[in-house]
């Protein structure tokens, strides 16, 4: 029987640029989802119903593997049978060396430093259990365009985030508003699992980020980290 050939393929690590400090090595990705306030009250009554059964009491985290991750000016695969991916804008928080069992104030000694991240997944209608079928395919982790070090960021809770689409602007947000921002993330994460340096947690994307389909050119900026743009194309296309 002949293995199935994915249609993207990248030897070896994914290296985030980081400036005249060299490169980093990125291993697994981590994202804190329903973690925006807003969103959690866009659910009203249905939070309460199965299968949520009530609000968040601990993180709520997916995953993006490997195969996901994608640099700048690289092309989100958009699978064939799909109209459109939904997009989301977050903050990619860089660890720096291994954290388990992390103090909140400590927290921001465990961090290399920050990049912008684009949270790509097939629309579906909840975020309970997680589906990796949704959110892992591959392509659906852009990340860069570089690591901007932690000292360069002085409130990673408030900056603000811009997403445009063929250069209009179509969303704008902050990475305040988070029931667990930066560094009570990353403490209460640490405190069930090891990150290990390389390792990406992704804060969480304020709710009403919109879509986009092939053809479309993404854009998302935030402050002080740069500005990450990839266009999408269909799948089995150059």
């Amino acid at each position: 029987m002949n293995a199935t050939v994915s249609p993207f393929h990248r030897p070896g690590p994914f290296m985030l640029p980081a400036g005249p400090a060299g490169a980093v090595r990125l291993a697994t990705a981590y994202v804190a989802l329903l973690n925006h306030r807003a969103g959690i009250a866009a659910l009203g009554e249905a939070v309460d119903r199965p299968p949520y059964k009530a609000p968040p009491k601990a993180p709520v985290l997916g995953i993006k593997p490997r195969n996901c991750f994608v640099g700048q000016g690289e092309a989100i695969v958009v699978p064939a049978g799909v109209d459109e991916l939904q997009m989301a804008p977050t903050l990619g928080i860089v660890i720096g060396r291994t954290a388990r069992g992390v103090s909140e104030s400590a927290a921001w000694d465990f961090i290399a430093g920050y990049t912008v991240c684009n949270d790509v997944s097939l629309p579906h209608p909840s975020h309970y259990r997680p589906a990796m079928r949704w959110r892992c395919r591959d392509t659906f982790l852009p990340v860069g365009p570089l690591l901007t070090a932690t000292a360069r960021v002085r409130q990673p809770d408030a900056l603000e985030m811009i997403m445009s689409v063929d250069g209009r602007e179509v969303f704008r947000a902050s990475t305040g508003g988070m029931q667990r921002p930066t560094a009570r993330l990353l403490a209460e994460v640490s405190a069930f699992m090891t990150l290990a340096a390389g390792d990406l947690l992704m804060l969480g994307t304020p709710h009403g980020a919109p879509r986009a389909r092939v053809g479309q050119r993404v854009a998302i900026a935030i402050d002080g980290l740069g500005s990450l743009s990839n266009p999408l194309r269909a799948e089995g296309t150059a």
